[in-house]
């Protein structure tokens, strides 16, 4: 059932192969049915919910990730278009280090939430959604995924993941990589100042320190130029 698509992620990004597999019940994916694209639960029927790159990417139940979503979107305006039936978000994926992929039902993956920094990063997907439709749109998501995009550098530019993987061990479904004090306290971004620490637990504890920043939506501004 591998396209050419996910074997990019696989094999030519080399997140293969998947490791500490739980796979989905059936109740979670009739949960799911119509509410995130099919393709992505034939992933998940495949793979399970699983970590990949040695974890420095995991799939997740986006229902174990439910409420930390809400927390994280709280007074935002993607927390307003849920209210008022415009769009329903979703954790799909999530980093080593935190970082929360947002996949939404009629803005496809939209939100990036940056944990460490407090930071939020929308892109409105909505007009490729409707062209491309859900199955490519998943399709491509894999296919564009870097490990680059989930590691996080140093204080010299270095990527931490493979010297915390080696330092730490690896991470089991449910954990991450923390800065310890966190980043938006004013710790620093060393090797030795990361743990292994619940994943839920820290992006509350995270959620809760300070002003989310809703970044730029890169992809509508370069758009907004280019119709002038």
């Amino acid at each position: 059932m591998m396209n050419e698509y996910f074997e990019d992620f696989y094999d030519y990004a080399g997140f293969g192969p998947a490791i500490k597999t739980t796979m989905p019940s059936k109740e979670t994916l009739d949960f799911f049915k119509g509410k995130l694209p099919d393709r992505l639960l034939e992933y998940w029927q495949q793979y399970g919910f699983s970590g990949w790159g040695d974890g420095i990417f995991w799939l997740v139940n986006p229902q174990d990730y439910h409420e930390i979503l809400q927390t994280w979107l709280e007074g935002t305006e993607f927390a307003e278009r849920e209210k008022n039936g415009l769009d329903k978000y979703y954790v799909i994926g999530r980093g080593a280090f935190g970082d929360l992929i947002v996949w939404g039902k009629t803005s496809g993956q939209s939100i990036d939430v940056n944990s460490n920094f407090g930071m939020i990063f929308p892109t409105d997907y909505s007009e490729k959604l409707k062209e491309r439709g859900e199955e490519r749109s998943i399709d491509l998501f894999f296919a564009v995924q870097s490990k680059e995009s989930f590691d996080q550098k140093d204080i010299n530019e270095k990527p931490l993941f493979e010297q915390a993987l080696k330092n730490l061990g690896p991470l089991e479904a449910d954990e991450m990589y923390a800065f310890v004090p966190a980043l938006a306290l004013g710790g620093v971004n060393k090797l030795e100042n990361l743990q292994k620490v619940k994943a839920i637990e820290h992006l509350n504890f995270l959620a809760e320190l300070g002003e989310k920043r809703i970044m730029a939506d890169i992809v509508a501004m370069s758009n907004e130029l280019h119709k002038k």
